[in-house]
């Protein structure tokens, strides 16, 4: 049986255009591991088990493809000086990506800014000096400590994306600070609908990070 020369071209088109298929994400993350380092907002504070910060980002970037394994590092209550004395031992050497979210207790409690700011810089110098990649999670002062310390404080994530060119998600909260639809009892802490309207809002960004680190 003669076979017409379109049958080749036809099997010549289909198998270019299987090879120009993008690899699927889940497969290029394959062994990639993300730490998501902060506190109570991280942690899960008040929240049934599997449904804080870290484990909905998971399900969320999962079911787009990317399965990275994702580490909930967020200890309740911490300061960005705590996080700097457990940085190393909670990281660990196998980190291809921190989320970096702290300093929001910080603000509460009236820590200095230039402290706050040192901390935070040490952090994330120490990151990249292990080459780890870093999307680092903005706070904003609470109004009652003052438009002054508000300002200052505010300005400390910004500035530092830009001196150490990071990628910043400028406000962790957004969608849900003063939502009390969206937050327990003492209005700080998102509740489960809370944390998922956050990572609705952040996933975008970190599905732009994944594609750099997991291609």
């Amino acid at each position: 049986m003669k076979i017409k020369p379109l049958f080749y071209y036809s099997l010549f088109i289909f198998s270019l255009t299987a090879a120009l298929q993008p690899v699927p994400a889940s497969a290029a993350c394959e062994g990639k591991r993300m730490v998501v380092f902060g506190d109570s907002l991280v942690a899960g504070f008040g929240l049934p088990p599997g449904k804080a910060f870290p484990e909905q980002l998971s399900t969320k970037l999962a079911e787009g493809g990317y399965a990275i394994e994702v580490v909930n590092a967020g200890v309740s209550g911490d300061t960005t000086s705590g996080g700097l004395s457990r940085l190393e031992w909670s990281i660990g050497e196998s980190a291809d990506l921190v989320v970096l979210e702290l300093g929001g207790n910080d603000a509460l409690r009236g820590i200095p800014v230039d402290l706050t700011r040192q901390n935070l810089e040490d952090m994330v110098v120490a990151l990249k000096d292990k080459g780890t990649e870093i999307v680092l999670a903005g706070m904003l002062a609470p109004p009652n400590m003052g438009s002054k310390y508000g300002e200052a404080f505010n300005a400390i994530y910004p500035e530092l994306a830009s001196k150490h060119d990071i990628t910043l998600y400028p406000f962790f909260l957004d969608g849900v600070a003063a939502e009390s639809s969206l937050n327990l009892e003492d209005g700080i802490h998102p509740n489960t609908e809370g944390i998922g309207v956050m990572v609705e809002k952040i996933l975008p960004v970190m599905k732009t990070k994944l594609q750099s680190i997991c291609e």
